[in-house]
Order: C-alpha cells, then sequence, then structure tokens
C-alpha cells in the first residue's frame, strides 16, 4: 500500500506520519509526505521524534504534486486546510482525514512547546498504529 500524507506545510505533522510509518510499518507499505507548500522540516518535530527513537532528519519537505496523486493508494490528510484544498484525487484513490491542530503555532516556555510537540507526535502515533492495524486485518483476510 502507498501512504500519502498531506498537510499545508510538511514541516510537522505530516513528517511525524510520514516518519512513525516508516518506523512501524511492513516491507508491504510505502509512505511519502507532502504539504500544498514546503515549509522545511520543523527543528521541534526532528526533536520530539527523535526522542520517541524515530529519525526524520533524512526526510524533506516537498510541495504536492500530481505523481505523488498517481501514485498513492491512499491519502490522508492531517489538517483542515489539506482536507477543504486536497485536490482531485484518482478514482481508485482512498482518503482519509485526521484532524490533528499543528503543534508550530505552539506558545510558551520551550517546556510547554516540547510537551505539545510530544502531544502531537503521540497522537500520530496512534492514529498510524490504528491504520497500520487495520491495514495488516484486511490483508490477512
Amino acid at each position: 500500500m502507498n501512504i500519502l500524507y498531506l498537510c499545508t506545510g510538511n514541516s510537522c505533522r505530516s513528517q511525524m506520519a510520514e516518519g512513525w510509518t516508516r518506523h512501524l510499518g511492513g516491507a508491504d507499505i510505502a509512505v511519502r509526505s507532502a504539504g500544498l507548500e514546503a515549509h522545511g522540516l520543523n527543528p521541534n518535530a526532528v526533536a520530539t521524534m527523535q526522542e520517541a527513537g524515530v529519525d526524520i532528519t533524512s526526510q524533506h519537505s516537498a510541495i504536492l504534486a500530481d505523481a505523488d496523486l498517481d501514485w498513492a493508494d491512499l491519502v490522508i490528510t492531517v489538517c483542515g486546510h489539506a482536507d477543504e484544498h486536497c485536490p482531485l484525487l484518482p478514482p481508485d484513490t482512498n482518503k482519509q482525514h485526521w484532524p490533528i491542530d499543528d503543534p508550530a503555532g505552539a506558545t510558551g516556555s520551550d517546556a510547554e512547546v516540547a510537551a505539545i510537540f510530544a502531544a502531537t507526535r503521540d497522537l500520530v502515533r496512534d492514529h498510524v498504529s490504528t491504520l497500520l492495524a487495520d491495514h495488516s486485518r484486511t490483508a490477512a483476510q
């Protein structure tokens, strides 16, 4: 299965989802992430994933291309803006929406911001784990 995570800037949530999918997915899972814009990897996203043992430093922030949509079996939008502005998908492509708040807008002390990023990381991990478990059950049937 080819999974594409889509968000506005491809800097935090979609990058975390891509990282978790690479970390937790099996050999039959391929993954990419893209944004309606490319804001670069958010350093806080990189740090919080590293704390969980997942290195996303080799991933890059990319702008959504038609080739990504043609490649994907499943497109998952992780923010409302991307969900609302998602281009028309090919007929056989499935779509899901995970409404996840953007941690990049977090304010407060360093510890408070880190806690918000960690909560987002853990929420994304839960979503990815459920997705992969559902895929494994379906594939086994």
